[in-house]
Formats: C-alpha cells, sequence, structure tokens
C-alpha cells in the first residue's frame, strides 16, 4: 500500500477518487459560504461500470424549478422553490411563506462524457446519470 500526503491542489490520482474529493470539499465550503441564502442538497455519488450516477435529495421541488447546468467541466445544481398558503376562517387569519434555494457545484472527473448526461426527477430525487468516455489509448511519440 503507498500513502501519500493530501495536498489540495496536487494533480488527482484517479478520476473517482477526484469526483469524491470535490464532493466532499465543496460541500462544507458551500455551507460556509457568505452568501446566506442558498444551501447544499443532501447528495449520493455511485460510481458504476459504465456510468457515475448522482442522487440529489430534493423533495418538494418540482422539475421546473431544477437547473442544471454544466460549465469548465463543473456540474452545477440549482433548485428554487417558493410556496404561499393563506387561511381565513371568521377573524382569524394566516398567512405562510416560504422560500428556499440550494446550489450543489461538483467537478466532473475526465472521462465523464459531458455530452451524454441524463437527468431525471421523480419523488423528490433527482437522478443523473453521466456515462463514462472509453479511454483512449496512449499514444507513443517516436523521437527521429
Amino acid at each position: 500500500m503507498m500513502l501519500t500526503p493530501f495536498r489540495r491542489n496536487q494533480l488527482r490520482r484517479s478520476n473517482m477518487i477526484s469526483l469524491f474529493d470535490e464532493f466532499f470539499n465543496r460541500a462544507f465550503e458551500e455551507e460556509s459560504n457568505d452568501d446566506a441564502n442558498f444551501r447544499a442538497m443532501a447528495m449520493d455519488i455511485v460510481e458504476h461500470e459504465k456510468e457515475y450516477e448522482v442522487l440529489a435529495n430534493l423533495p418538494g421541488f418540482k422539475k421546473d424549478n431544477v437547473k442544471i447546468s454544466i460549465h469548465d467541466n463543473q456540474l452545477l445544481i440549482e433548485a428554487n422553490v417558493e410556496s404561499k398558503s393563506e387561511e381565513q376562517e371568521g377573524t382569524l387569519y394566516r398567512c405562510e411563506r416560504y422560500s428556499g434555494n440550494y446550489r450543489r457545484n461538483l467537478l466532473l472527473p475526465d472521462n465523464a462524457d459531458v455530452a451524454k448526461i441524463s437527468a431525471k426527477m421523480e419523488d423528490g430525487i433527482l437522478r443523473l446519470s453521466i456515462p463514462k468516455r472509453e479511454a483512449s489509448p496512449q499514444k507513443e511519440i517516436v523521437i527521429q
């Protein structure tokens, strides 16, 4: 077994380790972010043989309120919800409002096929399927 010291800016050792490192590092950074209006959503990341699967908990959110984007090999998931309920019975009047925003940013591994990412929302769980690209063989350059 080989032990190497952890350095935050060190080149990543493998794609899956990179994905999980970013997942855990960013989870704590986002929670302490100065932007108090956004919270990090609970999330599971599973590696399968041919794809990565991301499961994000978004109870009470509709798919129209969720935005997924990719920029510079980073996956950004944002969800916004606003609700208002009013009740009036005789002299009793009650009005409740709720507004919530969630955001999660993940660094995708190098072998992620960004063009083929698919998303599905069901029962408050956002499921992202991120296919893996076939590894391209290394090309050896002959010195002349």
